[in-house]
């Protein structure tokens, strides 16, 4: 496989999970997308916000591309002295709009890095172990694509707390077919069938 149909191949897996993620905010209200939906407080918007920290640290900051510059200074949140979580939540001052905006740009700028370097180009994990730093690109594209999947399937799970609303993509649910009355059916087996195996 040539390098540039295994980068293709690798942004598509990556780019799925970007998408996935934004789609869950869709129709949402500022409260919703915000309220922690989990005892450890995950939240919707946090989950973004987390997702474009990370792109932004693996592929700009690890290859000496930073995002943030003298004349763009990083938000707070993003600095090593920023308070435990900070990037799993958004503040009341920081906008929707404002955090998806940002989770685009970081998109952009690793998008830029993947058409500039190779897969097998070396940066430096900053905030991983001294042993450990050295890393490839396709080591951290793996990596990313792993993470944002994860995320996507936490908010996939929110949101379907939320408001019942399911699905991968948009155009794409990835579901089986059926109406509520199917999916309420389907339900009502498997708590039977769980009732009877801790009975057994």
């Amino acid at each position: 496989m040539s390098e540039e149909k295994a980068k293709a191949d690798l942004l598509r897996y990556l780019q799925d999970a970007r998408e996935s993620l934004l789609w869950k905010l869709d129709g949402l209200s500022e409260y919703d997308i915000r309220r922690p939906l989990t005892p450890t407080g995950t939240n919707l918007l946090g989950l973004v916000k987390h997702c474009a920290g990370v792109e932004l640290g693996y592929f700009g900051d690890t290859f000496g591309r930073p995002l943030f510059t003298a004349e763009e200074p990083a938000p707070a949140w993003y600095g090593a002295d920023a308070e435990p979580n900070a990037d799993m939540w958004a503040t009341a001052d920081e906008s929707r709009e404002d955090i998806v905006g940002l989770y685009r740009r970081a998109w952009e700028h690793s998008n830029r890095t993947f058409e500039a370097l190779p897969l097998d180009a070396v940066g430096h994990v900053p905030w991983w172990p001294e042993e450990r730093r050295e890393t490839t690109l396709h080591h951290l594209l793996v990596r990313v694509i792993a993470d944002a999947a994860r995320h996507a399937g936490h908010a996939d799970i929110l949101r379907e707390g939320l408001d019942g609303a399911v699905g991968w993509v948009p155009g794409n649910e990835s579901l089986a077919e059926g109406g509520q009355e199917w999916w309420e059916e389907y339900r009502d087996r498997l708590e039977r069938t769980a009732r009877e195996a801790a009975k057994a």
